[in-house]
């Protein structure tokens, strides 16, 4: 009798994730139980810009911004109204935080403790990436040594006390969304990766040393280029198999697995037939999951309408359909790696080796990560600046953006409810409960835990049992990040632009010509002033508005990123600026840009053009022109030759019609 053949033993598919969190806790407590319910086995939160930057939400800085981006958390209260009936000890939970990470971990291991939970058992991640934030997403608060000291501060902790958690992820999700190339996205997340484990040899016994180089994740973007993303991956695998081995001696293969989770690029979703990015999500996510050799550990995709706006529930669930249709309903999961042994492949991915192990070598020269913080912010501004012009120019093909642009109208974004809007009154909810929630507490209690927290900064013990200390004496998000700053200082991120111009000419030179006709009007050389009001981190817009205005021959002012209206407002005046130039992708653009006007004003400014770029959708930015903005641009507005020649059109039409 013949016997009938086995089926193929099926593996065990990755977490599925969703990146979540608006408003306030409990609305964010409510999708992630309806997203638990839909199938999602893995928690990912997201935290708004106030909580990510260590300020509470009634801080000035904060205005405009609460549960804008994330879910706002100011305190204990906050944390288990957050996780109500959803048990940590079962949960797999993801927390994108770096700045906080050691606040919000804190946060965490004292609700779970309210649950009764056993801590040892408690499973998830940190981001705890600062050198990101520096290069690409801005949410940083101290400077680099100690940013890296309270880092490893984290992973020493949880080695002791929450085995099974991931102290660091290092991303480089941020550093593709900012330009990088592959190479330089293996390059520099490796190299922050061995900055941190340099400084925790010294922080854990050599004996755990193993263990805690294979509790670090990674978190990593793939893109649409899909043979190259994929290549990518598998070369993250064999370089930090390489780096373990040859750098730490690492001998046993489990401790040198490389982890990964990703989400996949949000950069390249179009405001222009949204329709498309479903394509484009289920493309870059094969990138991910194909290839069983590179094969991702835990998957979050964006909604196809993130360009647009904040996704709703139901944009969520169709990408967290995606990937259980892949998981569940094909046979991916039954097969050895399709990819081991071809020849394009190898050919491939060894080239990306090199050039990554280059990059690595002069990172190495210059002192490490935290030292060649500027080298690669500049490294990444170049970079982006040539996908840019690559797409202006059409050398790369961005299907409905510079290509088969007509197109019927998309019935998915009919309607006032194609995107989610935060309710206005969710920042004021937050900041009454958040004001109850101090008149409630112990003072004294709380004086005396910041206070140990301080001293716990100052003398260089592990930051984390201060921070659990204060957690659960009632501190908040704003009281932490306070002590922080004064011990350890603030910092401001090198831009990557420099103030010489590149070598950039083509398209420029009629540009160029239309801005020494204005400045000649002017009787000075035009000036532009570049800023980012509020707690937005995201300046790739900024920088390269900021770089191209340079290259055509503008004076440009650019600060960098977390400026308050009054000091944007101060600035174009001191500067005596020409055009103003606001940047906001957090969706706080109208409190902010309606005080920046008021200020602009009052100033006697009110002659001065400003022109504002984010995530808008038409009705706000209907809204900004009456306010007195002279020009809203979007993710759409791609060609930055013609917001140039739109810039100088503001201060002297006469030169772009000579044009």
């Amino acid at each position: 009798m013949t016997q009938a053949p086995q089926m193929p033993q099926k593996e065990a598919p990755w977490l599925f994730r969703t990146y979540a969190g608006h408003s306030t806790a409990r609305a964010s407590n409510q999708l992630y139980r309806t997203n638990l319910s839909k199938g999602q086995t893995g928690l990912s939160v997201a935290f708004d810009l106030p909580t990510q930057t260590g300020y509470d939400s009634d801080h000035e800085l904060a205005r405009g911004e609460v549960g804008k981006v994330g879910v706002p958390v100011s305190h204990l209260g906050d944390m288990r109204m957050l996780f109500d009936q959803i048990p940590l000890e079962q949960m797999n939970t993801s927390m994108t935080i770096n700045a906080t990470a050691p606040w919000l971990l804190a946060l965490y291991i004292a609700v779970a403790e309210e649950q009764g939970a056993d801590i040892s058992r408690l499973q998830g991640t940190v981001q705890n990436d600062l050198i990101k934030e520096y290069l690409s997403r801005g949410t940083y608060i101290c400077p680099p040594k100690p940013s890296l000291r309270m880092i490893t501060d984290v992973a020493a902790y949880t080695q002791r006390h929450l085995p099974k958690w991931n102290p660091m992820n290092v991303c480089s999700y941020h550093l593709q969304e900012a330009g990088a190339t592959p190479e330089q996205e293996l390059a520099f997340a490796l190299a922050t990766a061995c900055a941190v484990l340099d400084d925790l040899k010294g922080k854990v016994p050599a004996e755990d040393f193993p263990n805690m180089v294979g509790r670090i994740s990674f978190f990593v973007n793939a893109g649409i280029r899909f043979v190259t993303e994929l290549c990518k991956m598998r070369a993250f695998v064999d370089l930090w198999d390489e780096l373990c081995r040859d750098r730490y001696g690492i001998t046993d293969a489990k401790y040198r697995r490389f982890r990964y989770g990703v989400q996949v690029n949000s950069l390249g979703l179009t405001e222009q037939q949204p329709e498309n990015n479903v394509y484009r999500i289920l493309i870059e996510m094969l990138a991910v999951t194909l290839s069983k050799k590179a094969r991702a550990r835990a998957v979050q995709l964006p909604a196809w309408n993130e360009a647009l706006g904040l996704p709703r529930p139901w944009d969520q669930q169709w990408s967290l359909r995606m990937q259980q249709i892949l998981a569940y309903e094909t046979d991916l999961l039954e097969y050895d790696d399709l990819f081991d042994g071809n020849p394009a492949i190898d050919r491939k991915v060894a080239a990306l080796k090199d050039g990554a192990r280059q990059e690595l070598a002069q990172i190495d020269a210059m002192g490490g990560a935290v030292a060649a913080i500027e080298y690669m912010k500049s490294r990444l501004v170049e970079a982006n600046a040539e996908r840019i012009a690559r797409i202006e120019a059409k050398e790369t093909i961005v299907v409905g953006v510079n290509r088969w642009t007509e197109a019927a109208p998309s019935p998915l974004t009919a309607g006032d409810g194609a995107i989610m809007v935060v309710d206005e009154a969710a920042e004021r909810d937050q900041v009454e409960r958040l004001q109850a929630w101090r008149a409630g507490r112990d003072e004294a209690a709380v004086k005396q835990a910041l206070e140990a927290l301080r001293a716990a900064c100052l003398s260089g013990q592990n930051v984390m049992p201060a921070s659990i200390a204060a957690a659960k004496a009632g501190a908040t998000t704003g009281e932490w990040g306070a002590v922080v700053r004064a011990a350890f200082g603030e910092y401001r991120a090198p831009t990557g632009v420099s103030r010489s111009p590149s070598n950039r000419t083509e398209g420029l030179e009629p540009i160029r010509e239309a801005v020494a006709t204005a400045s000649a009007r002017l009787g000075r050389q035009l000036k532009f002033l570049v800023g980012k009001p509020g707690l937005d981190g995201h300046s790739n817009g900024a920088e390269q508005i900021a770089a191209r205005a340079r290259d055509c021959g503008m004076d440009i002012h650019y600060e960098g990123i977390r400026l308050t209206p009054a000091e944007i407002v101060a600035a174009a005046a001191a500067e005596e600026a020409h055009v103003v130039g606001l940047s906001i992708l957090s969706g706080s653009h109208l409190p902010l840009i309606r005080e920046t006007m008021e200020r602009m004003r009052a100033a006697g400014l009110d002659h001065v053009p400003v022109v504002v770029g984010g995530i808008i959708p038409e009705e706000d930015a209907v809204k900004l022109r009456a306010m007195g903005v002279a020009a809203v641009y979007t993710p759409k507005d791609f060609e930055l030759n013609r917001i140039m020649l739109d810039i100088v059109a503001l201060v002297n039409p006469e030169a772009v019609a000579a044009e």
